[in-house]
């Protein structure tokens, strides 16, 4: 029984792209710990996302990781370094050393330490490039979880994420049942049976013509491509006037998914 869970993380732990009806976003972690905490017979279960969109690894463990170190719930979920990836001139071994630290220092506190992996980019038109590098890292966080017996959720090997469907109109952060479905599959690394199959199969979709796909490239660059560089020029990050969200309930985070369901 897992009676605590933290998540600590970037944009994907905070939800980006999985908004309620308050436009707060939800995300894969929020709708795992109320899979979690249906499980306890008392309702009491303390959950806390440290997440926030753009952080880097090292800005992650400086502000995230102590205070789920303090916390020392049963669950933590410590995804990472993703953004250091998709960086120039980032090497994923120097990154994956200072993410196995974290995760060192996370496992001394924690119950239990899941990780995961980056998703296979190979059609995600502005990363596909760093489909090796990120491939790379992702053996790292493998080696490091078997060292620190940690659970693994492996994004890259969850074929239903690759449906543009599972992808907000960014192109880089899920949408609602993207979002569903990691969480689903979260709950599947961690034992607990979960409502739905999370690579059940996606309805069929009527043909795109090359017009529309060119017409919806324009809307994307224009709309996220060009201010996500201009970010990058301007050496800013999404996530600069951001606050976690903190403790939720699972009880209110329930309320928040069915309104918009």
């Amino acid at each position: 029984m897992i009676g605590s869970y933290v998540a600590v993380g970037d944009s994907f732990t905070e939800g980006v792209g999985d908004p309620g009806p308050d436009g707060r976003f939800v995300g894969w972690a929020d709708r795992l710990a109320v899979m979690l905490a249906d499980l306890r017979p008392e309702g009491d279960f303390p959950y806390t996302n440290l997440a926030v969109r753009g952080k880097l690894l090292d800005q992650i463990v400086a502000d995230q990781v102590p205070r789920a170190v303090e916390l020392a719930p049963d669950l933590v979920t410590f995804c990472a370094g993703g953004n250091d990836i998709i960086r120039p001139g980032t090497d994923p071994d120097d990154v994956a050393e200072r993410f196995e630290k974290a995760v060192a220092r996370l496992a001394s506190a924690a119950g239990t330490v899941m990780v995961a992996t980056g998703f296979d980019t190979r059609d995600v038109p502005l990363l596909k490039h760093l489909r090796g590098k990120i491939a790379t890292y992702n053996g790292h966080v493998r080696a490091i979880a078997d060292r620190y017996h940690c659970p693994v959720l492996d994004l890259w090997s969850l074929k239903a994420v690759q449906d543009r469907r599972a992808w907000d109109e960014d192109r880089l952060h899920l949408s609602p049942e993207g979002h569903t479905r990691v969480a689903l599959r979260a709950g599947q690394v961690l034992g607990i049976d979960v409502p739905a199959d999370p690579e059940q199969p996606w309805p069929p979709l009527p043909p795109r013509g090359t017009l529309e796909i060119r017409r919806d490239d324009v809307h994307w660059a224009r709309h996220h491509l060009v201010p996500w560089i201009g970010r990058r020029l301007r050496g800013e990050s999404s996530g600069d006037h951001v606050t976690a969200k903190g403790t939720l309930s699972p009880a209110d985070i329930k309320m928040r998914i069915a309104s918009v369901a």
